[in-house]
């Protein structure tokens, strides 16, 4: 099964910038998309961005389209989340997820708080200071 390990997070103060990764131990053909997704203080999931792997599409909620911006580096197994402007509300967990259901569960799963997406990786924190 895939790996996936975060890195990146930190404290920054309003307006700093921050680029998460997430580097897999493998890009495979059964990983049809991936995401990030955040927990809040209040422990609710919520997702971020969401990238398909095979054309490279790209979907963003509706708080992250302005900041946020998901990449990916195939050689490097890795996919990107640069945040800018960071606000405090920002300040949350921040996870990278796979999607290798079959058959593909991509948008309806990141809708739905990452249902359907396995693995994990174990999360990073981003805070965000006035």
């Amino acid at each position: 099964q895939v790996h996936l390990v975060e890195s990146g997070g930190g404290s920054v103060r309003t307006g700093g910038s921050l680029r998460l990764s997430c580097e897999a131990s493998e890009f495979t053909s059964s990983t049809t998309c991936m995401a990030w997704f955040r927990t809040t203080a209040e422990n609710e999931r919520e997702g971020v961005a969401l990238l398909y792997m095979q054309n490279g599409n790209t979907y963003y909620s509706g708080f992250a389209r302005n900041r946020f911006t998901i990449s990916r580096d195939n050689a490097k197994a890795t996919i990107y989340l640069q945040i800018d402007n960071l606000q405090p509300e920002d300040t949350a967990i921040y996870y990278c997820a796979a999607n290798t259901f079959e058959p593909p569960d991509c948008y309806s799963g990141f809708m739905r708080s990452g249902a359907n997406y396995n693995p994990w990786g174990q999360g990073t924190q981003v805070t965000v200071s006035k």
